[in-house]
């Protein structure tokens, strides 16, 4: 017979059973996506906040969705910032992209995959579109008007480099390189800090260097009270 007791202890079994299973989310909403990585900050220290946002074909993008699969790369760019336009039109990223993400003809897929996302407040979607035209990228590109997943990430400067794990875990976080608008310190040699980390992930190791100090120009976010009224619009 079914009692009120046995609804109760039923109830409380399959929340149980829903809690515990791994990888499910509170929610798949882009703002409940974007609280935080989905076995919690305390417990995977290090852990790469979810997001979701919108590609040049608004098609969604979700973090999560490459975990297991991909090694992730995360570019924070501003078109109009004098430290990120030397990268473009001396192909750094490029090359980056082209030896780690693109696999030529008859290739297996690789295991890295390139996301742009320009938190720049004012930046328009027919921007994004001309800059992606013009230096014929290919790679998702994604608008973050908002910056609600810049701020999420804490990214300062652009650009500001992010790359995560196959465990959803940030390995390597700062700089491209050691080269601000492409001059290397005196007495130091060239290192692309993507690079180095991008190698020892693949090679199954932990990146020798996790983090450096990002170079740039600020983040160009929106002031906090226009993100409250663009969030409630």
């Amino acid at each position: 017979m079914l009692t009120y007791k046995n609804i109760l202890v039923t109830a409380a079994t399959a929340a149980l059973v829903f809690w515990a299973v791994p990888g499910v989310w509170a929610g798949d909403d882009s703002q409940k996506a974007a609280e935080g990585h989905q076995c919690g900050a305390e417990k995977c220290p290090g852990a790469a906040p979810d997001f979701v946002l919108k590609d040049l074909d608004g098609k969604d993008v979700k973090l999560s969705d490459f975990a297991g699969k991909k090694i992730v790369v995360l570019e924070w760019a501003n078109w109009d910032c004098p430290f990120v336009k030397p990268h473009y039109q001396n192909k750094t990223f490029a090359k980056l992209i082209d030896q780690y993400v693109n696999a030529k003809e008859g290739e297996p897929e690789k295991k890295v995959v390139w996301l742009t996302i320009n938190s720049t407040h004012y930046a328009k979607p027919e921007d994004h579109k001309a800059w992606a035209q013009e230096h014929q990228l290919k790679h998702p590109i994604l608008a973050d008007p908002t910056g609600h997943v810049g701020r999420l990430y804490k990214a300062t400067h652009t650009p500001h480099m992010y790359i995560i794990d196959l465990k959803g875990h940030i390995a390597y976080q700062g700089a491209i390189d050691n080269a601000p608008l492409g001059k290397v310190p005196e007495n130091e040699k060239y290192v692309n800090y993507v690079e180095q980390a991008l190698d020892a992930l693949l090679a199954g190791k932990e990146p020798s260097v996790k983090e450096t100090k990002p170079y740039g120009c600020t983040v160009k976010y929106p002031l906090q009270q226009e993100t409250s009224k663009q969030a409630g619009a």
